[in-house]
């Protein structure tokens, strides 16, 4: 017996035991038929919540039916207000929009398309650079195109999308610094120090300079490194 038809068979056992109860006059009878009344409506209730359960399961599984793949491609830019995420989908907007869900956190946002060609497509960015408000955040479903809409906590311009992606520029940017002319790096410094510097020891780099004019001139291999 299926589950819904055994929750119907027990909704009627329950109206017949009520009725009974209504025209109980003996006192053991009716002590008997309120337990069984009680473990009916026990049963009932677990049978229910069987069902409600079996309902979630296989709706899941209708929205979620096929396999999901990562969205990998997409490009991004900004306004004072918004940092927009432009995720191109061919065919996306022939779908129900109810199949583009969207959720937002703080530093996080998640895009799920449901069914689109047989399959599931899924963006999911953690770390963003800067805090968004979440519940003010959305997305626009376009033609061929997802558009999400990520509200900015404060108009400051974001340099890149994740604080991960930052990181790695600092890393880029570090790797080339080590790698720049020594030559180069010795003459920023002594600017630096020049500009910052007393007149002693304004004059104590002039001395240098000529120094090192005076040795180059004479082609001696020693240079002060300009």
């Amino acid at each position: 017996m299926e589950l819904g038809e055994q929750i119907s068979s027990l909704e009627k056992d329950l109206q017949e035991v009520s009725r009974l109860l209504e025209l109980c006059e003996r006192e053991r009878v009716r002590t008997v038929l309120s337990q069984e009344q009680k473990k009916m409506e026990k049963e009932l209730g677990q049978k229910r919540l069987q069902k409600e359960q079996q309902m979630k399961r296989d709706s899941g599984d209708a929205a979620v039916k096929g396999y999901t793949v990562k969205i990998n491609n997409y490009g991004w830019d900004q306004s004072d207000k918004f940092v927009k995420i432009y995720i191109t989908l061919k065919d996306v907007h022939r779908i129900s929009a109810d199949n583009v869900e969207a959720s937002f956190s703080e530093r996080s946002f998640s895009i799920l398309v449901k069914d689109l060609d047989g399959k599931n497509h899924q963006m999911i960015i953690n770390n963003l650079l800067c805090p968004i408000v979440a519940e003010e955040s959305s997305r626009k479903v376009k033609t061929d195109m997802v558009l999400v809409l990520c509200k900015k906590k404060t108009t400051k311009k974001w340099e890149c999308l994740t604080q991960v992606e930052k990181k790695s520029k600092e890393k880029d940017k570090a790797s080339y610094d080590e790698n720049a002319d020594p030559g180069e790096g010795l003459m920023n410094m002594l600017k630096k120090i020049y500009s910052e510097g007393d007149d002693e020891m304004k004059r104590t780099i002039n001395k240098a300079w000529s120094e090192s004019q005076e040795k180059k001139n004479r082609g001696d291999d020693l240079d002060f490194g300009v």
